[in-house]
């Protein structure tokens, strides 16, 4: 996998249907998790925890609802998402970024066995970034 830059679109709580019109617009494989298969019962687990379009054209589209408990702040709804297996390279990237900036998230192993920090830069621009995980353990067992 090579490393990846990408849109990440937060929504109030209608990600999913947001989605589903990219996905009737852009075509492509549309993935979707939501908050209770990780755990969170209640109101707003059936919540779009992360959603991912990837394209027939190579675009890839993620998206997620505001966590319940969070507040949903209008003009933040663009994030810039890297994405990859190269952790050496990632990870020289997320210093750069966090230098003068704001770690919200550190950069750690998360419950879905990849490592993920999100971050404001020094000019307050919203980055996530995700280091993906050995994931073959979870296919055998």
């Amino acid at each position: 996998m090579t490393t990846r830059l990408n849109p990440y679109i937060s929504f109030k709580d209608d990600a999913r249907a947001a989605m589903e019109f990219y996905q009737s617009v852009f075509g492509g494989e549309l993935n979707v998790s939501t908050f209770g298969e990780y755990g969170q019962s209640g109101p707003g687990s059936d919540g779009v925890m992360h959603a991912q379009l990837e394209t027939p054209s190579g675009y890839t589209i993620m998206a997620s609802d505001t966590p319940p408990g969070m507040t949903h702040q209008e003009g933040s709804s663009i994030t810039v998402s890297l994405s990859g297996d190269d952790s050496d390279e990632l990870r020289r990237y997320w210093d750069g970024l966090a230098d003068g900036g704001t770690v919200s998230v550190p950069l750690e192993k998360q419950m879905w066995g990849d490592e993920f920090g999100q971050l404001t830069d020094r000019f307050g621009i919203g980055w996530l970034v995700n280091i993906a995980g050995d994931h073959s353990a979870d296919a055998a067992g």
